[in-house]
């Protein structure tokens, strides 16, 4: 008689595995680029102080520069990561491992998310200082960066899973963060109607929205707790379609 086959991995410590595997495995190749990611939205922070004196607007740039950190390594890498994985190879890696598929993509996403947390905080501390912004409500960060990291590192693993080639996950993956730049700095009331239209589907725009509403001196809560609910809701959304690409290009 054949011997039994063990049990399937379960999720969570699946999950647990994967977030040390890749966590270990980024750590060196991908804090330079955080540094850059940081430099770069800083650089943007700095910029717009020259046309930005306060009020909504210097809201919005504090807010979309530091959430463009996240869209930097959960959007634009991730969606490289994956798409280099994809076409070398390394899915069939995966593959053979007895691990769900979720467990694969939400470890590589959380992974890739947890690189955000350093250079979010010090962009958007920097920034409040900058626009003389008060920082009494920044702990709001504890909720945008995971619940933003998770909408965009789902939405960066499924480009770099769908895309037939490296290159074009790379090239939507650009695309990707220069959207979150455009869309997420520029104040909402300054955009036409159809690209605001095109904002409201950004998975990064209602993390934004929260974190520029926590600067106000009587924040709204309710209005906050309700993008961030949005912004989970997207967050869930995204994982689920990037599981579904990991399961379609794993059996192909």
């Amino acid at each position: 008689m054949p011997a039994p086959l063990a049990p399937r991995a379960r999720l969570l410590p699946s999950l647990a595995a994967v977030y040390r595997a890749q966590l270990s495995r980024a750590r060196v190749a991908r804090i330079p680029l955080l540094f850059v990611a940081t430099f770069q939205s800083v650089g943007i922070m700095v910029l717009m102080r020259g046309v930005v004196d306060g009020g909504a607007e210097a809201r919005a740039v504090v807010a979309g520069s530091s959430v463009l950190v996240v869209a930097f390594v959960a959007l634009n890498l991730l969606a490289q990561y994956f798409g280099q994985l994809r076409a070398g190879g390394g899915l069939d890696h995966y593959a053979t491992l007895p691990v769900p598929p979720a467990a694969v993509v939400l470890g590589a996403a959380a992974a890739y998310a947890s690189f955000t947390v350093p250079g979010t905080v010090f962009t958007a501390i920097t920034g409040s200082v900058l626009f003389q912004l008060p920082m009494t409500h920044l702990w709001v960060l504890v909720a945008v960066i995971p619940l933003s990291g998770a909408a965009l590192a789902g939405l960066g693993a499924a480009l770099g899973l769908l895309a037939p080639r490296p290159e074009l996950a790379t090239l939507l993956g650009q695309l990707g963060m220069s959207a979150a730049l455009l869309l997420g700095v520029l104040p909402a009331d300054r955009l036409p109607g159809p690209v605001g239209w095109a904002r409201d589907l950004l998975p990064s725009t209602y993390g934004v929205e929260a974190l520029a509403r926590s600067f106000d001196a009587a924040p709204d809560w309710g209005l906050i707790g309700f993008f961030l609910a949005i912004c989970a809701a997207v967050g869930v959304l995204s994982l689920a379609v990037a599981t579904w690409a990991y399961r379609r290009a794993a059996v192909r």
